[in-house]
């Protein structure tokens, strides 16, 4: 077993906060968790960001079919909600510092969508981010992965696949997770730590660090990697 491999699970979600970005970046590998339940009213398929209104949801709309649903076969149930959400951005971000160096990249990824289900929607735009914060973390996905036992178990065996060492995970997974099984096979858990963020030049009033990473990118440009802790080790914990 490698002494360093650091890998993630994490559900996807539309347009993630700073945070979900400072996890990737800190791990080697990154497996989107997509063959689980379907959560509504969850960040799947929505996320914020600032307006002059006050902080505003853009939500992908999706069909439920059934309570057992997963994320990966969760659809999205118009067509026009990209138009929708890239105008709502361009309005309340064209006078940001650096919107326009993102401008065209963000503008063609929601314009030219050709994917119906959420979690490749998700994976694009999660993609594309990586890239503008120069993250080189290899992303997956779990259904790619022989998926055996139930919840911990499952992490657990894909540690194992994967010849992870460490388990880099967020602080709520402390509520659910059975640290006993990966005691038990060798990998050691490591909890992110989310809290004292430093806040940066944003716009719309009172500052908020619950919203999606592009209002970081739009405000700070190539400055946004010093307020991400995974890039700046006096913000590590």
């Amino acid at each position: 077993m490698s002494l360093k491999k650091k890998i993630a699970i994490l559900q996807s979600n539309y347009i993630p906060w700073k945070g979900y970005f400072d996890l990737i970046n800190m791990v080697d590998e990154f497996i989107f968790y997509d063959n689980v339940q379907y959560t509504k009213n969850d960040w799947r398929n929505r996320n914020r960001i600032k307006t002059n209104q006050g902080v505003q949801w853009l939500t992908i709309p999706v069909r439920i079919e059934s309570l057992s649903q997963t994320i990966m076969d969760t659809q999205v149930a118009n067509s026009n909600w990209n138009r929708k959400h890239w105008t709502a951005i361009s309005n309340n971000y064209s006078k940001a510092k650096y919107f326009s160096d993102y401008k065209e990249r963000f503008e063609s990824l929601y314009m030219n969508l050709d994917v119906k289900l959420l979690c490749e929607i998700n994976y694009k735009f999660i993609q594309e981010i990586c890239k503008l914060l120069g993250i080189k973390t290899k992303l997956s996905c779990s259904s790619s992965f022989n998926l055996i036992g139930e919840k911990t178990e499952r992490l657990v065996n894909i540690c194992k696949e994967l010849r992870a060492s460490c388990y880099v995970t967020g602080p709520s997974a402390k509520n659910y997770l059975d640290e006993s099984l990966f005691t038990l096979n060798g990998i050691k858990i490591e909890y992110i730590d989310y809290s004292n963020y430093p806040e940066y030049n944003q716009l719309h009033g009172a500052f908020v660090h619950e919203v999606s990473v592009i209002d970081l990118l739009f405000n700070e440009g190539p400055n946004a990697l010093s307020y991400m802790k995974s890039f700046n080790t006096a913000l590590k914990s």
